[in-house]
């Protein structure tokens, strides 16, 4: 059974910085595609930011370009997410996901972790 524990996730003021953290198991193969996404209140789940373990490559939506750093260690096991210059747009719940599609879903998802920006 996939397991995904987030965790640093709190409350700042505009323009602090978060890192929140995935823990992933349950699993022994590599997920090639895991992220990050959120969902504020009264809006649908979006996605925030995705990486994948072939190439590395990364995806992030515009409204968190520049700001937000998405990283992953230990075979996929780890995630992270470095959140900077934060706004109270970015306040939700955000979730650790693995087997993701980009930043259109996932397949597997964490509790979440509460971010909450005050302004």
């Amino acid at each position: 059974q996939v397991r995904l524990v987030e965790s640093g996730g709190g409350s700042v003021q505009t323009g602090g910085s978060l890192r929140l953290s995935c823990a992933g198991s349950g699993y022994t193969y590599e997920f090639n595609c895991m992220g990050w996404f959120r969902q504020a209140p009264g809006k649908e789940r979006e996605g925030v930011a995705v990486i994948f373990a072939i190439g590395g490559a990364t995806d992030y939506a515009e409204t968190v370009k520049g700001r937000f750093t998405i990283s992953q260690v230990n075979a996929n096991n780890t995630l992270h997410l470095q959140m900077n210059d934060l706004k109270p747009e970015d306040t939700g719940v955000y979730y650790c996901a693995a087997d993701c599609v980009g930043l259109r879903g996932a397949q597997n998802w964490g509790q979440g972790t509460q971010v909450t920006v005050s302004s």
